[in-house]
């Protein structure tokens, strides 16, 4: 995990965003720290590489089932 991983989280965070990324890794050890921490995150999302309409239409079926309250501190795997 590099401190741009953390400063993006955090630039996110401060922006009330929900956070989409390809590094599960990083991000998944980045969520830990922030339960460890009782820090708060808006929601990550986590996607495995296919092509970008694929991203999109399950991004899309995420976005149509969870509301932005039910995203805050969890992780969703598309």
């Amino acid at each position: 995990m590099s401190k741009e991983d953390a400063e993006q989280l955090a630039y996110v965070v401060s922006q009330q965003k929900t956070f989409l990324t390809h590094n599960r890794t990083d991000f998944e050890a980045l969520a830990q720290q922030y339960f460890a921490a009782g820090q708060s995150h808006y929601g990550m999302i986590i996607a495995v590489r296919c092509p970008p309409y694929e991203i999109a239409r399950r991004l899309f079926a995420i976005l149509n089932q969870v509301t932005a309250d039910e995203m805050q501190n969890q992780l969703h795997y598309i």
